[in-house]
């Protein structure tokens, strides 16, 4: 009965998705051990997490695309509604407030909800209009993703909150954004951003931030302290790496955040180049996997949906290796499967199963 169950269940599952996604959360849990000093707490815990995120994935693998866009506005509402609650009384943790306590479950972080909840709504939005878009609907449409964003902004979280208007801009591209638009709106942003840096509209933190990228020396012993000690980790590993557990940026504390945002940098003194490339190849065979499921979906929620967890798959993991590499400012975000934490790896694995719902129904809605 249990294996028919299990059997029944699995059917549904993309093999080759759940072959790369396991194979670099394995690598992930490989190197947390080394971070976390060889200690098996931080090991246990993210393990447990991986297999409820698995089971979470496995589950929504099983539902159709039709049934999962159900849940797109309820998602929506609850999301933003947690979002305000974060506003009006948040936890304030290292002076940002980002994280809500409710009873009975504890801290939970609702930025990461939208990251899923916008793409879904934006996508049931485009589906219901199909045949009859127009630009109405792609201004109510940017008005569901800039409400969001602007709450996110607030806490601050800027790292997060330029994910949710990312997977929120994806679906308006795919949904057919005007060309013109686009060009219009970057370079409004560029004039915004220069607008917001000489009159001081951002943090002191995330203007020494983006300086620091430009020039890590300008602060060595601060904002950039952390590009400074990753890239001495990375450089030191050399072509082959130092040998799992021999890093000794690692295990001389030199190199902080190491098991959550940081913990490329681990790996790449540890696992060198080479290392590096065999980790830089499984993302891109798991998102080009990603890619081939949203381009032969066969419906327009399906395609919206698939192709901006795709590119929100990309983003993800080109933003961390970016930021940790000295390429892009440090902003926050978690290499995909392998960083530390629950919310974001839920949020992730999330992602995957409707990654597999969309592929394994398609023929489903072909018949």
């Amino acid at each position: 009965m249990i294996q028919h169950l299990w059997s029944k269940l699995t059917d549904h599952l993309d093999p080759f998705l759940f072959a790369v996604v396991t194979a670099i959360a394995a690598l992930g849990l490989l190197v947390l051990y080394s971070a976390a000093n060889e200690t098996m707490g931080r090991v246990i815990s993210q393990s447990q997490k991986v297999v409820v995120a698995v089971v979470i994935m496995i589950v929504i693998a099983n539902l159709s695309p039709q049934f999962i866009a159900r849940f797109a506005v309820p998602l929506y509402v609850i999301g933003i509604a947690l979002l305000v609650g974060v506003a009006l009384g948040g936890e304030v943790v290292k002076g940002a407030r980002r994280w809500l306590k409710i009873p009975g479950i504890g801290n939970i972080q609702p930025s990461e909800i939208m990251k899923i909840a916008l793409p879904l709504i934006l996508a049931w939005y485009f589906e219901r209009h199909e045949g009859s878009m127009n630009w109405r609907n792609f201004v109510v449409a940017a008005i569901l993703v800039v409400i969001p964003f602007g709450l996110v902004v607030r806490q601050p979280d800027l790292g997060t909150a330029l994910l949710i208007g990312a997977s929120g801009f994806y679906v308006l591209f795919l949904a057919g954004l005007d060309w013109r638009i686009i060009v219009s709106g970057a370079i409004l942003s560029a004039i915004a951003f220069a607008a917001a840096w000489e009159f001081n509209w951002l943090h002191d933190y995330q203007k020494e931030r983006i300086l620091t990228v430009i020039n890590p020396q300008l602060d060595t012993q601060d904002a950039g302290w952390h590009t400074i000690q990753a890239a001495i980790a990375i450089g030191s590993g050399g072509l082959f790496g130092k040998g799992w557990l021999n890093g000794t940026q690692t295990h001389l504390e030199f190199l902080p955040e190491k098991h959550t945002d940081f913990i490329f940098a681990v790996y790449g003194e540890e696992f060198g180049l080479v290392g590096g490339i065999v980790l830089v190849v499984l993302y891109l065979l798991f998102i080009g996997r990603c890619f081939v499921i949203a381009a032969n979906a066969s419906t327009l929620f399906g395609r919206l949906i698939a192709g901006t967890m795709s590119l929100l798959f990309f983003t993800y993991a080109f933003v961390n290796i970016g930021m940790v590499t000295g390429m892009l400012p440090v902003v926050g975000v978690p290499l995909p499967f392998m960083s530390f934490g629950g919310t974001a790896l839920m949020t992730l694995f999330i992602a995957v199963g409707i990654m597999m719902s969309v592929q394994s129904h398609r023929k489903l809605v072909n018949s």
